[in-house]
């Protein structure tokens, strides 16, 4: 019985084994089958991602060739007679460089050039575009022309529309013919049919892709286009006629400037913070821009005649917008004061000129005389003004 026992046991231990061996083989092949799979499925997908490639490089290609047959034909046509190209209705402008001005806004900025030879500004040159080696040879030259866009008009949207629905103003209003009008070509309105600017200043110093200039007309952010030397021998005319109306000097001078006694202790209160980013040497040197600036009456057609009567009540931080008039786009910087003087409806006019960034506040009375009460920080613009900018940067520079 033991004898049979035994060999019974051996064979269940045979099947045991045989059934756990064919167990093995079946999951090591359902294993292989499986995994056989998913290199199929992988190099199935590495094959679509290699055509995918193949198909993307090849279409790269075709539009670089595309471009390249594109820029050959532009320049043909650019370098063909205006008869040969009818068709070109556009070329290829960009800004190459942007001003940072010590005029924060509109108002006050000159309405000509070198009026006001303290007014500083550094032209920053984009790299990308214009190599700091371009500048070369410009810091030979006292004086440079600048051609740049009038980025603050408000009717720059209406420059895209079709001529028709543009409402391009043929006569502009004339601060010196006092409200008169005058074809746009016949003055130097910023509301052009192509709002370019030309303007000359004077060229202090060049470092790097920076040039350091003097007697601007430009205001803060202004975007430039290109820039020429000045040849005295070519570019000064000296027997060049103008109208009648603008031989008037004095239409646009004060009687006087005045500071309060309050001035010169809040300049230097907010000087402490002001110097990091000035363009000025000094106090003293800022205080004498703003004697230069304020020496004009920087006031539109409208304030001068009725100050009251056109004067808003606005935030500060409307400084920084733009207004509709072609002449008085002088006005956003005003402000109005009640004050209780004669009568409970009186008011005082109380302008604001904003210099790099800092607020000072003027007074001018019926007769011409300026009061320069105080200044103050301009926080909306504060954070505007780059450091890398300041007059450290030129103190060296500076002839």
């Amino acid at each position: 019985m033991r004898g049979s026992s035994s060999i019974s046991e051996a064979r269940w231990f045979a099947v045991t084994i045989t059934l756990t061996t064919l167990s093995a083989i079946t999951i090591s092949a359902a294993a292989a089958y499986i995994f056989k799979r998913k290199c199929n499925s992988l190099k199935s997908k590495i094959n679509e991602l290699e055509s995918s490639l193949i198909s993307c490089s090849d279409k790269c290609a075709s539009e670089r060739q595309g471009r390249i047959r594109a820029q050959k034909l532009l320049r043909k046509q650019l370098t063909q007679p205006k008869s040969q190209n009818p068709n070109l209705t556009s070329y290829p402008m960009i800004p190459i460089g942007t001003v940072h001005s010590c005029f924060s806004t509109r108002y006050g900025t000159p309405r000509q050039p070198l009026l006001v030879p303290l007014a500083r500004a550094c032209l920053v040159f984009n790299t990308t575009r214009v190599p700091p080696a371009s500048l070369e040879g410009l810091a030979d030259y006292s004086h440079c022309w600048i051609i740049y866009v009038f980025h603050l008009n408000t009717d720059l949207e209406k420059m895209w529309k079709h001529p028709s629905q543009s409402g391009f103003k043929a006569k502009v209003r004339v601060p010196r013919l006092k409200g008169g009008r005058m074809g746009v070509f016949g003055t130097r309105s910023p509301h052009r049919p192509c709002p370019i600017g030309l303007t000359v200043a004077k060229v202090e110093a060049v470092q790097g892709n920076m040039i350091l200039l003097s007697g601007v007309d430009l205001v803060d952010g202004t975007p430039v286009l290109d820039v020429k030397p000045y040849l005295p021998y070519c570019d000064s005319i000296q027997d060049a006629v103008v109208p009648n109306w603008l031989m008037e000097d004095n239409l646009f001078s004060v009687a006087s400037i005045s500071f309060s006694e309050d001035f010169a202790s809040s300049l230097e209160n907010c000087w402490i913070m002001a110097e990091k980013k000035s363009l000025y040497a000094s106090p003293g040197e800022f205080q004498s821009l703003v004697t230069q600036v304020l020496a004009w009456d920087i006031r539109s057609l409208s304030q001068r005649i009725r100050p009251h009567d056109v004067i808003l009540k606005k935030e500060k931080d409307q400084l920084l917008g733009d207004t509709s008039d072609v002449d008085e786009h002088l006005d956003e910087t005003a402000f109005v004061r009640d004050r209780e003087q004669n009568s409970p409806n009186s008011m005082e006019v109380i302008y604001h000129l904003i210099l790099e960034g800092l607020d000072v506040s003027y007074k001018i009375d019926h007769d011409g005389n300026v009061i320069v009460e105080k200044v103050s920080t301009f926080a909306v613009l504060d954070n505007k003004i780059n450091s890398s900018y300041n007059y450290l940067t030129w103190k060296d520079k500076l002839r």
